[in-house]
């Protein structure tokens, strides 16, 4: 089952929280919304790193797989993101370390006029 919303470039805390949201109503709509803290997290995280690095977030999706859930935010920024050497005692640029450590898998794939970076997180046994 598929999921999807497009963004319009959204930008800044307001495109990012209109994402949450959608996240969060999407997962309620699929009964997953108890179990969706870290889709949630990962969600946010994507999105931030699409309004700053990205030029803007143009495309928020959410898959549901037999195992898990694909969440997957489009930009403009036809670049991979790299994630840098993980310094706890930083301020800021935890956001790949987080999704490295709540996602089953995470990576990037073209898209048109940019990229889209994915995260894969685990669904509650049945």
């Amino acid at each position: 089952m598929s999921h999807g919303l497009d963004l319009d470039d959204a930008s800044g805390a307001a495109g990012c929280g209109a994402g949450v949201e959608w996240i969060r109503r999407t997962l309620t709509d699929m009964g997953l919304l108890d179990h969706g803290g870290d889709v949630v997290l990962v969600g946010a995280e994507l999105l931030s790193n699409a309004v700053k690095h990205g030029g803007g977030a143009r495309h928020l999706a959410l898959d549901r797989h037999d195992r898990f859930l694909r969440i997957g935010v489009s930009d403009h920024d036809p670049h991979p993101p790299r994630m840098a050497e993980h310094r706890p005692d930083s301020i800021g640029g935890h956001g790949l370390f987080l999704i490295d450590q709540l996602a089953l898998r995470w990576g990037t794939r073209p898209a048109p006029g940019g990229k889209t970076v994915w995260a894969d997180l685990p669904l509650p046994p049945p």
